[in-house]
């Protein structure tokens, strides 16, 4: 590889670097909400997988069924996590697509 060529592919990886952090940035800055029970419970995530909010309806808190609350909150908390990931996925995978690296997001 000459010179050139060499300075030339440093200067794209350097751009695409560049880019990757700005993307992983706008990224913590999403907020992705995912719900249970019809809404009763929500949960909110940035798109770096942070819980920041969870709210729950007055309705559906039941003093003798604290265990369907707990199960609304593990399915809301998982739903939301599941489509951090896909936005992830989605945003990230922009950098990858046709590296064909593993691991990689």
């Amino acid at each position: 590889m000459r010179g050139g060529n060499m300075q030339n592919m440093m200067k794209q990886m350097q751009k695409m670097q560049k880019k990757m952090a700005e993307a992983q940035e706008e990224l913590g800055e999403k907020k992705i909400e995912g719900t249970a029970g019809g809404g009763m419970v929500t949960v909110i995530v940035t798109g770096h997988k942070e819980i920041v909010d969870v709210i729950i309806k007055p309705e559906v808190v039941d003093p003798d069924d604290i265990d369907m609350l707990q199960d609304l909150v593990l399915a809301a908390t998982n739903d939301a996590l599941k489509k951090a990931e896909e936005l992830t996925n989605q945003t990230m995978g922009q950098f990858t697509k046709g590296m064909n690296l593993p691991g990689m997001f």
